[in-house]
C-alpha cells in the first residue's frame, strides 16, 4: 500500500513541475507578444492615421572588400534622391528666395534652366504636391551643397528639402583591375548569380535587412523615419590580394598583350608558404583593340599546359626509379613512339647526346620517349602520381567556376598508346592556370600542396568573425629527394636552358617555359598559324628561399609564340618589381648585415657563378648584361655592370686582373704551361693576350 502512495505522490509532483513550466513559458510568450504589439502601435503615434502605411525592408549597407593591407577594392557608395515639399515654406521666404534657389539648382545641374526650376516648384506648391522630385542619385557632397541653397538651408520643416532617401551602389575604385575576381552578386528572374569573391562571400557581405514604415502621400510612398527593426550592416571581407602586386601584374600583362596583339591571357601570383593569392589578372581583347576583364581564365579555363607539364612527368619517373636525372639520352630531334612521331621545337635539329636534366632545361620532347618507355605497360601508375600531385581534380577553391581537369584514362574515348607520351609533354591533358600554379607552388614549398585561397579574414563591427588559415591538400606530393632534384632543374632552366634570357640582378628565379599548340579549326594540332599557340611561364622566386610563385599564360600572340619571349618577360618584370617593393626581400635597417657601402668595390674578372655568388653574399647589387662563362666588371657608371669576357680558344687569353685560381684554370684549359710568381691577382703575363695560341707553350704570370 505504501508503494502505491509513494507512486501517486511522485506523479503529482512531476505533473505539478511540468505544468508550472508550461505556465511560465506561456506567460513569457504573452509578455513578448504584448511588448511587440505595443511597440508597433507606438510607431503609429506620429503617423497620419488617415493615410495608408506599409512595412518595407530597410536594406543595410553591404560590407567592403579590402586588400590584405586594408585598401578598399569594392565599397558601397551612398547616393540620395532629393525631394521637396514646397507647401511647408513660408510664403514670404518662398517669394523672396525662390529665384535664388532656382539659380543655385541650375548652376549645379544645368540640364534645366533657372526659369524651368522656378516654374516647376511654383506649380507644385499651387497643386499642393508634397513630394516633388528635384534630383535622383546625388552624391553626399552634392547633398551637402544643396542644403546651403536659399530656402533649402532652412531644413526640411521650414525649407521643404527631403534628402533622406538613400540608394546604395557597389563601386570598384580601381575600375577594370581585378574586376572579374572581385565579382558580383545578382538575383535576376528567380536565378542567383554568384561571381568571384563578392558572389562567394555574399552571405557575409549583405548583412541583415531591417524594417521601417512608409506612408502613402499624394505623390507616392514616403519614408516616415519610423524604424521597426534596425538593419545589420554587412561584414568586411579582407582578401589575400596585395594591391601593389596586383597593379604590377595587371599592367605588365596588359603591356605585353598589347605588344603581342594576343587574344587573352592571365597572371596569378601566390604566396608560397600559405597558398594565399596575391594577384590575379585576366584580360580579353575587345573589338576596339583594348583589353578588359571579361572572363576569369585563371580559374575557369582549361587548356593543354604544354611543356610546363614536363615537371610532373619527370617527378613521377624519379619517384619510381625509372631513371636518374643524370642518365644520358639521345635527343636527336625526332622521336618514334608507339607508331607515332614527335619532334623538338627547334625545327627538329635536336640536341645530341645529353642528360635528362639537360633535356628538361632545353625542353626537349625526348622526355615523351623517356616517359613512354617507363609507363607504357603501367599507365595507371603514372596517373596515380598525377593524382598525388593534385593534378587530376579541382582544388576546391571558394570561388565558383573552377574548371575541372580533363584527364585521359585507359578505356575512355580518345585513349591510345600515344596518350602517355602526349601527356608527358603537356597535351591531351587539360587544366586551369591556377591548377598548374598550385602544383609548382607545391614544389617550391618542398612538396606541400596548398589550397589556393582568396580571403584571409571576415570582420563585423571591428570584430573578426572568421579567420582563414592555410589549408594543406597533400602533406607531401613526393619524396624530398625528388623535389630537390627538380628544383635544381628548374634553376637550370634559367641559367642554361630555355629561360636563360630572363634574369634578375638581385635574386635567382626557378621556372619552366611552355609553348603549346592549340587546336585549330579542324580540331587538330596541325594548323601552322602563329595565332594558334599558347605561351606560358610558371615558376617561383627567389629560387633559394621561395616567397612567391607565379604563372603567366598568354594565348594566341601574333608577334612571337615561345614561352620565354612572350610570358617569361612578364614573369621577370613582375618578379623584379615585386622584389623592389617587398620588405621581406631586404634586411632590416638595424641589421648589421644590412649596411651597404656607398663605395663600389673593385670586382675582379672571374667565372660567372663565382662572381655572382660573391656579390650576392655581400648584398651588392649588380646588372648582368650577358650570359657568358667568364665575366668582367665595369664600375665606371656608378654601379656594377657585368659584361662578357671574350675568350677566343685560338688566341692567348687575357688573364690580367684575375685571381691565380681562375687564371691558371683558363690558361691550362687552353693547353699552356703556367708558371706563377707572387700572390694576389694577376698583374701581367709573359705572353701578350691575343697572340696565336701554341699548346705546350710556357707562360709566366706575375701576381701583385
Amino acid at each position: 500500500m505504501s508503494k502505491n502512495i509513494d507512486k501517486k505522490y511522485l506523479y503529482r509532483r512531476a505533473y505539478t513541475i511540468y505544468f508550472t513550466f508550461v505556465l511560465l513559458i506561456l506567460v513569457v510568450l504573452y509578455t513578448t507578444l504584448k511588448l511587440q504589439l505595443e511597440g508597433r502601435s507606438n510607431l503609429f503615434d506620429n503617423v497620419d492615421k488617415k493615410l495608408p502605411v506599409k512595412v518595407v525592408k530597410r536594406v543595410p549597407r553591404m560590407g567592403e572588400i579590402l586588400d590584405m593591407n586594408g585598401i578598399p577594392l569594392v565599397t558601397s557608395v551612398t547616393f540620395y534622391d532629393i525631394h521637396m515639399d514646397p507647401t511647408v515654406v513660408d510664403q514670404k521666404l518662398f517669394d523672396s528666395d525662390l529665384a535664388g534657389l532656382a539659380a543655385g539648382l541650375h548652376k549645379m545641374y544645368p540640364d534645366k534652366s533657372a526659369r524651368e526650376y522656378e516654374d516647376e516648384i511654383r506649380k507644385a506648391r499651387e497643386n499642393k504636391v508634397r513630394y516633388l522630385l528635384i534630383r535622383k542619385k546625388v552624391t553626399n557632397d552634392e547633398r551637402k551643397q544643396l542644403n546651403t541653397l536659399p530656402i533649402f538651408k532652412e531644413g526640411q520643416m521650414k525649407g521643404g528639402i527631403i534628402d533622406k532617401d538613400e540608394t546604395i551602389l557597389r563601386k570598384k575604385p580601381y575600375g577594370n583591375m581585378l574586376s572579374r575576381t572581385l565579382g558580383y552578386y545578382k538575383f535576376d528572374q528567380g536565378k542567383e548569380y554568384n561571381v568571384g569573391i563578392e558572389g562567394a562571400f555574399y552571405s557575409y557581405l549583405k548583412g541583415e535587412d531591417g524594417e521601417e514604415l512608409e506612408q502613402r502621400i499624394s505623390s507616392g510612398w514616403k519614408k516616415t523615419g519610423k524604424i521597426i527593426k534596425e538593419a545589420v550592416e554587412g561584414a568586411t571581407v579582407t582578401t589575400t590580394i596585395d594591391k601593389e602586386i596586383q597593379e604590377v601584374a595587371h599592367s605588365e600583362l596588359e603591356k605585353q598583350m598589347i605588344y603581342m596583339k594576343a587574344e587573352y591571357g592571365c597572371v596569378i601570383v601566390m604566396d608560397v608558404k600559405t597558398g594565399f593569392i596575391r594577384a590575379v589578372a585576366n584580360l580579353t581583347k575587345q573589338e576596339n583593340g583594348s583589353y578588359a576583364e571579361q572572363y576569369n581564365y585563371a580559374i575557369g579555363h582549361t587548356e593543354v599546359p604544354g611543356s610546363t607539364f614536363k615537371l610532373a612527368a619527370l617527378l613521377a619517373g624519379l619517384e619510381d626509379n625509372k631513371f636518374k636525372i643524370t642518365d644520358f639520352v639521345n635527343a636527336n630531334g625526332s622521336y618514334a613512339i608507339a607508331g607515332g612521331k614527335l619532334s623538338d621545337s627547334n625545327h627538329g635539329r635536336g640536341y645530341g647526346k645529353i642528360t635528362i636534366r639537360k633535356a628538361f632545361e632545353k625542353s626537349s620532347n625526348v622526355i615523351a620517349q623517356i616517359t613512354y618507355k617507363a609507363y607504357r605497360n603501367d599507365p595507371k601508375r603514372f596517373l596515380d602520381h598525377l593524382e598525388k600531385f593534385g593534378l587530376t581534380k579541382e582544388l576546391g577553391i571558394d570561388l565558383k567556376g573552377e574548371g575541372k581537369p580533363h584527364v585521359p584514362r585507359p578505356g575512355t574515348p580518345g585513349w591510345s598508346a600515344m596518350s602517355i607520351p602526349w601527356m608527358s609533354i603537356g597535351y591531351e591533358f587539360r587544366q586551369t592556370p591556377l591548377q598548374t600554379l598550385a602544383f609548382y607552388n607545391a614544389v617550391a614549398n618542398n612538396g606541400t600542396l596548398l589550397k589556393p585561397q582568396f580571403v584571409q579574414k571576415i570582420a563585423r563591427s571591428g570584430r573578426v568573425i572568421k579567420n582563414f588559415k592555410p589549408i594543406v591538400l597533400e602533406e607531401q606530393i613526393c619524396s624530398p629527394s625528388s623535389i630537390a632534384i627538380m628544383k635544381s632543374c628548374l634553376e637550370g632552366v634559367m641559367t642554361d636552358g630555355t629561360g636563360k634570357e630572363l634574369k634578375s640582378s638581385f635574386f635567382t628565379i626557378a621556372g619552366k617555359t611552355g609553348t603549346a599548340k592549340l587546336l585549330g579549326e579542324n580540331k587538330q594540332f596541325n594548323d601552322e598559324k602563329m595565332s594558334d599557340y599558347q605561351a606560358s611561364f610558371v615558376g617561383y622566386f627567389p629560387a633559394n628561399k621561395p616567397i612567391y610563385s607565379c604563372i603567366v599564360v598568354i594565348s594566341k600572340p601574333k608577334r612571337e609564340y615561345y614561352g620565354a619571349r612572350v610570358s617569361g618577360i612578364v614573369f621577370a618584370e613582375i618578379a623584379n618589381k615585386v622584389y623592389a617593393s617587398a620588405l621581406q626581400y631586404h634586411r632590416a635597417v638595424n641589421s648589421p648585415k644590412a649596411s651597404r657601402s656607398t663605395q663600389i668595390p673593385t670586382v675582379k674578372t672571374a667565372y660567372f657563378r663565382d662572381i655572382t655568388d660573391v656579390l650576392k653574399s655581400f648584398n651588392l647589387r649588380y646588372q648582368k648584361n650577358h650570359e657568358s662563362e667568364w665575366l668582367k666588371a665595369d664600375t665606371l657608371k656608378g654601379s656594377i655592370h657585368l659584361n662578357r669576357k671574350k675568350i677566343n680558344k685560338k688566341l692567348v687569353p687575357d688573364v690580367v686582373g684575375m685571381t691565380a685560381k681562375d687564371a691558371v684554370f683558363l690558361l691550362e684549359s687552353a693547353g699552356m704551361i703556367v708558371q706563377l710568381q707572387g700572390r694576389g691577382v694577376v698583374r701581367n703575363q709573359s705572353v701578350n693576350p691575343g697572340q696565336a695560341l701554341v699548346k705546350g707553350q710556357l707562360i709566366k704570370i706575375t701576381l701583385n
